[in-house]
């Protein structure tokens, strides 16, 4: 619409003549675009982007739509005609108008209210509800769930993990599960939703068969697809799951990540054919045209050819492009594995691998020299907590000191630049110097899960301390101590009509399913009652939500089933730099332990400070001058050993 309608000028002076116009940034701004998506799905029984809303003075919304197209098409009026429709019904009798407004915001605040009326309790049941309903739609073939477009959904990864985890690999369920998730995160890997060449991956196949995207790519997606790929390892230790973890976090680090630590929000689909030029199109920097390949790799293009399915005439199917945006042009997608191209070809599969590798590189250093798509140069606290958390869990899973840094590096930024001390609240957004609205709940339940994944990863309790602090406020600010769940805004800004709840974990969870992983993770550290009693709160206030549909929310799911099961510690008493300390850290992060808080023991500051709550771990010591790991349940813990290989056959268990 932006090209179509607000460009034109036509379109424009309608506009401008009759309306006041906002554009909202919704990421900037999600209380305003969750406001006005609830009354758009309502309305019309769908929703999504781009939106287009008409309100009164008052700011209520009367009408509203995803897209209109520019002129009368697909069965709808155009945008032009739309507008005039509406903007001579308003001269003739705006009082009606404005009273179908006051209307539609009075039922969707009781359908609000009714919700949260309705809350009751859930047990393993829903859990394993969310896992059927999961496996009816998975495509099998493809990989995924459901048809075209497919986007990924970390929260799904996360919930069909905890299921393997919960239920073992010798049962039916725990293995399909873990089945389903491996093998959609090997086509995603393979497929051309992934940038093969700078890392990363792309918003959204626009098909099912992963091979042509939406070329955006989206901070928060590289976050959680991650922690996806690190969990994928962490679970099989198979390497091409840690190289996607890496070529994720890598891409990030060098495109994403501005120069003080904090990370940009997004780079577009589009860009410039040609530097200095007006031309622009849809995954412009990431296409190619057959010859363009063969001329930069000479006789190395044929194995590149074959293994990534390059055509003379382009690769991307007729009908996944339907403008002819790709025709002639080539998405890379893998069409082969290493062991049929090396097949093929009668070489070796290190052969294979090192002639591609090559290939990439050249085709990487000629692809950097083309107009790069615009940088979204936003930092957003919410996203940037679900980037500390990737690199955290990526320091302990992968052993590299240099994810820690940039997950501390971040956490600094954040704390420095959007987190005001003596209210302790956070700011939402920072861009050219400084920070403008203030934050939602969203924004503090990101944060706080990176800043207790980044003590996991650093032992630092100065960031355990900071966690708890925005716990509170989180609880201050926005608890609905009623109904159970936290409301995604303050109310203190007037001009938003309806408080709501996020009811759903689309492409970013809600904050609500992490805040209640957060203070059952907090409960355990700090053995409070109150957090897990709240965390339970939070859970049931969802239960129409998880007991109609619980695929709805996955990250809810993962919640329920951390509250459901026996909470344990793991506690290593030494040293933080020991070599004894540093091979019992290494044990325990070599095993996939989901809902296990992992803390230190290390007769300094952290012991102290834990012990004040916990005096179990006051009493927690070396032994025989050995560091010493103390698995326990609730703190009811089993007789500490110091040998790593021991540690393992505990964790198995």
């Amino acid at each position: 619409m932006a090209h179509e309608s607000f460009e034109d000028a036509e379109t424009a002076a309608i506009m401008n003549r009759e309306f006041v116009n906002i554009k909202v940034d919704r990421e900037e701004r999600p209380d305003v675009d969750r406001v006005y998506m609830t009354f758009v799905q309502a309305t019309t029984g769908g929703g999504g982007w781009p939106m287009s809303v008409l309100l009164t003075p008052e700011l209520k919304p009367f009408v509203g739509r995803t897209y209109f197209p520019p002129e009368d098409r697909y069965g709808q009026p155009g945008f032009k005609k739309v507008l005039e429709r509406i903007a001579a019904a308003w001269k003739q009798d705006h009082e009606k108008i404005a009273g179908q407004g006051d209307k539609i915001v009075a039922a969707l605040r009781e359908a609000g209210e009714s919700l949260s009326d309705s809350a009751g309790n859930l047990d393993a049941k829903t859990v394993a509800a969310g896992y059927q309903q999961l496996a009816r739609t998975y495509d099998a073939h493809e990989g995924g769930f459901g048809g075209a477009p497919k986007f990924p959904r970390p929260v799904t990864f996360n919930f069909l993990f905890r299921v393997y985890a919960r239920n073992g690999a010798k049962s039916a369920s725990g293995k399909h599960a873990l089945d389903m998730n491996l093998f959609t995160l090997r086509k995603m890997a393979a497929g051309g939703i992934h940038d093969h060449l700078g890392g990363g991956f792309h918003r959204y196949s626009v098909d099912a068969l992963g091979h042509v995207p939406h070329f955006e790519k989206m901070r928060y997606d590289q976050a959680q697809l991650a922690v996806a790929y690190l969990d994928g390892f962490q679970i099989t230790r198979d390497p091409p799951f840690k190289a996607i973890a890496r070529d994720l976090l890598d891409y990030v680090r060098r495109d994403l990540t501005a120069k003080d630590g904090g990370f940009f929000s997004a780079e577009d689909a589009d860009s410039l054919f040609e530097e200095g030029k007006p031309g622009h199109g849809e995954g412009a920097f990431y296409i190619w045209t057959k010859k363009e390949i063969d001329v930069a790799l000479g006789a190395s293009a044929q194995i590149f050819d074959f293994h990534y399915g390059i055509e003379a005439a382009g690769n991307a199917p007729s009908a996944s492009d339907p403008q002819g945006e790709f025709r002639g042009k080539n998405i890379l997608i893998e069409r082969h594995t290493i062991a049929e191209t090396a097949k093929h070809f009668e070489k070796s599969e290190d052969e294979v691998r090192a002639s591609l590798k090559k290939s990439r590189d050249i085709l990487c250093a000629i692809r950097a020299k083309r107009p790069r798509p615009h940088l979204d140069d936003k930092i957003i606290t919410a996203w940037n907590g679900l980037m500390i958390s990737a690199y955290a869990r990526a320091a302990q899973v992968l052993d590299d000191s240099a994810y820690l840094d940039s997950a501390s590096r971040a956490a600094n930024f954040l704390r420095a630049q959007l987190y005001d001390a003596s209210r302790k609240t956070l700011l939402r957004n920072f861009r050219e110097g400084k920070g403008t609205v203030e934050g939602f709940a969203e924004d503090y339940a990101f944060f706080i899960q990176g800043l207790l994944d980044l003590y996991e990863a650093s032992f630092d309790v100065g960031w355990l301390k900071l966690a708890i602090e925005l716990q509170a406020t989180q609880d201050r600010l926005f608890f609905d101590a009623k109904n159970g769940g936290y409301f995604s805004t303050t109310g203190n800004d007037k001009s938003i009509l309806l408080r709501m709840k996020e009811d759903n974990d689309g492409t970013e969870p809600s904050p609500n399913s992490v805040a209640a992983r957060n203070l059952l993770r907090l409960a355990q550290i700090r053995d409070a009652r109150e957090w897990r009693e709240r965390a339970e709160k939070t859970i049931n206030a969802f239960s129409p939500v998880l007991g109609r549909m619980p695929t709805a929310m996955p990250q809810m799911l993962v919640a329920l089933d951390y509250l459901l099961g026996k909470p344990r510690q793991i506690v290593i008493a030494g040293e933080k730099d020991a070599n004894d300390t540093k091979a019992l850290l290494q044990e325990v992060r070599g095993h996939y332990l989901p809902d296990t808080v992992l803390l230190l023991a290390d007769e300094d500051e952290g012991q102290k400070y834990l012990g004040e709550k916990l005096e179990a771990i006051r009493a927690m010591k070396k032994v025989d001058g050995k560091a010493a790991a103390y698995v326990c349940e609730n703190f009811m813990c089993q007789a500490p050993v110091t040998i790593a290989g021991s540690l393992g056959k505990v964790l198995s268990r």
